[in-house]
């Protein structure tokens, strides 16, 4: 076997969500963060294919490029990304990179359990609470979330939420499948076709589907389409954020009440408000990371498939 590329990454799931770490990135010049941010998806073209691609990754992984920081104040800056573009912030990536760091040895636990993040977006402080060497539990705070739209007389009915990004909220009774693992089929079915809608109309990120029958009680159920048609495979930082923003502006949960929100797959993410701006609710959000794995991911010159392939 020859090798004409090595990478050395870091496999870490926060509530079944998959994130690839990458430990020692190709040596480029940048100036900024930002500046390697937007050169991002043609300088690092080919790691992006050959980390994430089948077969050595799959459809829902996302990639962490993790760097020295810049900001003195942050312990390290990191970069997100998916198969087709860059994310300038995900929250369940940062958890994923802060248990990656603690639990490998990379970061010195603090007293404080305070760690800083430097992302294009700016700094994200975590709370990452450990016990016999291992990440128990990571919060952080989400961005300010919003309804900016309600759009109702078409089938399904929405409301426009923005968060990070841009999502379609639907409540579970416009989707008519229940929330649960045996009808994933179904649900891809019915995902592909109302983001094709919806996406025809309104430029989204996502659609999230939210089960609120139960959210007197602190409890609710989500799953999130991402616009490339994937599942999230988690109940999603940024879903749970934008969950937790449209129940406190509708009036369904108090400013003092704890939200655990439930994937189909039983995963679970734990909200509660936070401050409210005139940008919207921030909300605080909790769970905890798990290595799945450390690996070498090489390239063999004669290999016939070196850009990958992915199965939808």
């Amino acid at each position: 076997m020859k090798v004409q590329s090595l990478y050395s990454t870091v496999d870490v799931h926060v509530a079944g969500e998959a994130f690839r770490i990458i430990q020692v990135p190709p040596l480029v010049r940048y100036q900024s963060l930002k500046e390697l941010y937007e050169r991002l998806p043609d300088t690092f073209k080919k790691e992006r294919e050959l980390l994430l691609n089948e077969p050595r990754g799959f459809a829902g992984l996302t990639g962490c490029l993790v760097l020295p920081p810049i900001d003195p104040r942050a312990d390290a800056s990191v970069l997100f990304f998916t198969h087709t573009e860059s994310q300038p912030v995900h929250y369940g990536g940062a958890a994923a990179v802060i248990t990656a760091l603690l639990e490998g040895g990379f970061l010195s636990p603090r007293v404080s359990s305070q760690y800083q993040l430097e992302t294009v977006s700016g700094l994200i402080g975590l709370s990452a609470a450990m016990k016999e060497g291992e990440v128990v539990s990571v919060q952080l705070e989400s961005g300010p979330c919003r309804i900016i739209e309600k759009v109702s007389g078409c089938a399904p009915a929405f409301s426009l939420i923005e968060s990070e990004g841009v999502y379609a909220l639907l409540s579970k009774e416009e989707a008519a499948v229940e929330m649960d693992l045996a009808e994933l089929t179904e649900w891809k079915k019915w995902g592909q076709k109302t983001l094709q809608m919806i996406s025809g109309q309104w430029e989204v990120d996502g659609v999230i589907v939210l089960d609120e029958s139960e959210a007197s009680n602190g409890k609710i159920k989500s799953i999130t389409f991402r616009k490339d048609g994937m599942i999230v495979r988690s109940p999603g930082f940024d879903a749970t954020a934008a969950c937790c923003a449209f129940l406190l502006a509708e009036n369904k949960m108090s400013s003092s009440q704890t939200l655990v929100n439930e994937s189909i797959f039983g995963s679970l993410i734990e909200a509660w408000p936070g401050e409210e701006t005139e940008e919207g609710h921030r909300c605080k959000l909790s769970s905890r990371g798990f290595i799945t794995g450390t690996h070498t991911a090489i390239l063999d010159p004669t290999d016939p498939l070196p850009s990958g392939f992915l199965l939808k």
